[in-house]
């Protein structure tokens, strides 16, 4: 896909290069063995549907996370 067509957006610019980390090493972990920064259009989409389905996972989890501990600190100093 060309570079124009691209409709995915970093909301937030600084996390791009943590993003990017995520997903490589996701990619380590799913075993798509590539160096950071290489080209992954030779990657069959499930792979790389794969590589993208661990990442929101990973982003649910910690969102969740963070969620419970800022709920329990609350409902500790309303008490």
């Amino acid at each position: 896909m060309a570079q124009g067509q691209r409709t995915n957006r970093v909301l937030v610019p600084e996390a791009r290069a943590a993003l990017d980390n995520m997903k490589w090493e996701i990619a380590r972990e799913v075993g798509i063995n590539l160096p950071p920064g290489s080209y992954l259009g030779d990657v069959p989409s499930r792979q790389n549907g794969a590589i993208g389905g661990h990442m929101v996972r990973r982003m649910i989890l910690a969102y969740e996370q963070n969620l419970a501990q800022n709920f329990g600190a609350a409902a500790t100093t309303r008490l």
